[in-house]
């Protein structure tokens, strides 16, 4: 998805000929939710001149009720008109950042705390944190009161194709609407679940990644509501099938514009930046766990026997550990970190992963040896002998272990972590004072 660095003028001409009659000023909050401001055309003056305010107050994780003033600052690079027609007229959107009155960039807000991390890669020497995501998701019917119900639009199986793939028609169009937003979409299929589905895009620099994993959600689940379906990237909707996962293929581009992580004279094509960082993500994997699984749902999914990670390991040869080295070489040398799933706010994980592995850097770490075998396969004897550590089991665990790391807290800042923390602990307290269903069934009668 190529940006183009508008102008103010030139945004004003293109709504005014394509017959824009609202602009939707977009941000996200901590927990990974789109927001948004809309207001009419009338006000385009007013948007481009970073003059529109909204109550901070009342977003989750942003700031008191006594300092809730927060100027919305545009990216002008972000414009784009939606596809979808409007009986009242177009909708354009505008990502923007949160500044304060003051005119400073509020360190609560996830954007801006992404481009603080960039700066940081920047001064380490080099000019991309390139992201190549893989979202899935899962469509669920809708009932007669348009509410999402438990059934599934197919009992397809991965890579199935129509009629076994019902959503086959509504994947084509989810399509089709991305790429006239300028996506370059590389692949679209099925997924192993029933109802699941993936579509690949092609990478792109850390904030417009984060940017496009944003708009791409917003896409899926408006399309999908048109063909009577709830498009959901809740990881593990249903029991016994695979969850949702959002893979994050990443690659560091150097000061010379060449992509930091090959190597052609190294038995394995990596370079030691590739190795550094590989071993600072590694290292830092399990509070990582607490930003890119970040609901009580998420650790449904991070179990064994359904392909997602449960294991700290790596390896070019098989999809059982925590990171892949994917075969390809040259341009496309890569890392896979499998574990992310599709609740994270995008923001905070990509500043994340990259400041775990600019700390690899810094500390010219080591990775652990690589592990080609089939991990679920081996005892829990043979995993400590290799040296194989566990991803936390709840959400719980993972933020012990994101107490403990300074560098992930450190990758967040102040602002962000308390507010993170705060309202992750939240979570797990009302999950852990709620009666399951399951609870009931295994204990009412038999105790």
């Amino acid at each position: 998805m190529s940006r183009k660095n508008y102008s103010a003028a030139e945004i004003k001409k293109i709504t005014a000929e394509e017959n824009v009659q609202f602009l939707r000023l977009m941000f996200t909050d901590i927990n990974g939710i789109i927001k948004n401001v809309e207001v009419p055309i009338s006000q385009i003056d007013k948007v481009l001149a970073n003059k529109v305010m909204f109550d901070g107050s009342s977003i989750d994780g942003f700031v008191r009720i006594e300092e809730s003033d927060m100027l919305l600052i545009p990216d002008l690079s972000t414009f784009l008109i939606f596809p979808w027609g409007s009986e009242h007229g177009k909708v354009a959107r505008l990502i923007c950042d949160i500044h304060t009155p003051a005119g400073e960039p509020f360190m609560g807000d996830p954007r801006n705390n992404l481009r603080r991390v960039i700066e940081l890669m920047k001064a380490a020497g080099y000019t991309n944190f390139n992201i190549g995501p893989e979202p899935e998701f899962f469509l669920f019917k809708l009932d007669e009161n348009e509410q999402p119900t438990l059934d599934l639009n197919d009992d397809g199986g991965y890579f199935d194709f129509a009629p076994i793939d019902l959503g086959e028609n509504c994947r084509r169009d989810i399509v089709l609407e991305l790429e006239k937003m300028g996506f370059e979409v590389e692949a679209s299929h099925h997924e192993v679940g029933p109802g699941q589905h993936e579509i690949d895009f092609k990478y792109a620099d850390a904030l417009e990644a984060a940017d496009n994993i944003q708009t791409f959600k917003l896409v899926v689940k408006t399309i999908a509501r048109k063909y009577g379906l709830h498009a959901t990237f809740m990881p593990k909707p249903l029991p016994k099938i695979a969850g949702s996962g959002m893979h994050i293929n990443m690659s560091l581009t150097n000061a010379q514009g060449a992509n930091a992580f090959y190597d052609a004279s190294t038995p394995d094509e990596l370079s030691a930046v590739a190795d550094h960082f590989l071993a600072g993500v590694l290292e830092h994997a399990r509070a990582l766990t607490a930003i890119n699984n970040p609901t009580v749902n998420s650790y449904k999914r991070l179990v064994p026997g359904y392909e997602a990670p449960v294991y700290i390991a790596w390896s070019g040869h098989n999809r059982s550990p925590l990171i892949r080295v994917p075969q390809a070489r040259g341009t496309s040398t890569r890392l896979e970190l499998r574990s992310v799933d599709p609740t994270a706010n995008p923001y905070l994980a990509i500043a994340s992963i990259l400041a775990a592995g600019l700390a690899g850097l810094k500390e010219q770490a080591t990775p652990m040896p690589a592990i080609d075998r089939n991990i679920y396969g081996m005892t829990p004897e043979e995993r400590r002998a290799s040296g194989i550590a566990d991803l936390p089991s709840t959400l719980h665990n993972a933020l012990k272990a994101l107490e403990k790391d300074e560098v992930i807290q450190n990758a967040l800042g102040p602002h962000l972590y308390q507010s993170f923390m705060d309202s992750k602990r939240h979570e797990w307290n009302a999950y852990r004072q709620t009666v399951s269903g399951w609870e009931r069934q295994q204990y009412l009668s038999l105790y």
